[in-house]
């Protein structure tokens, strides 16, 4: 009998082990999805990443990012991260734009009505 609760506690642990492990496989592709941005293939002719770019547009206009896109577009040097920014629920969404190369910044405007 010790023998068969034993071996029910040894599958019990190892089952528990499969959960966890699969929970930490998902979570982390979750997170790594999560930091996935659009045009990131972009971001080899940077000079400027996106942490940094990501700093330079909260401080232009604070608030909650909510998308980003390194993208080539007219203005500065040809490529930007953009940013959509809102501060609070009720908000307009700003589109802030930091050039990838230079980080200056070329754009801090509500958002059009044609959004990117």
């Amino acid at each position: 009998m010790a023998n068969i609760l034993a071996t029910m506690n040894i599958k019990d642990i190892e089952m528990k082990k499969l959960i966890v492990a699969t929970g930490a496989v998902c979570l982390s592709a979750f997170l790594l999805s999560a930091q996935a941005y659009t045009g990131q293939e972009l971001a080899k002719d940077a000079k400027i990443n996106l942490q940094e770019a990501r700093g330079i547009a909260l401080k232009a206009f604070p608030g909650k990012i909510t998308d980003e896109e390194l993208e080539k577009e007219k203005g500065g040097s040809g490529l930007r991260y953009s940013f959509d920014i809102k501060r609070g629920k009720a908000s307009k969404t700003q589109e802030v734009g930091v050039d990838a190369v230079n980080g200056k910044l070329l754009e801090n405007a509500a958002e059009g009505p044609n959004p990117d």
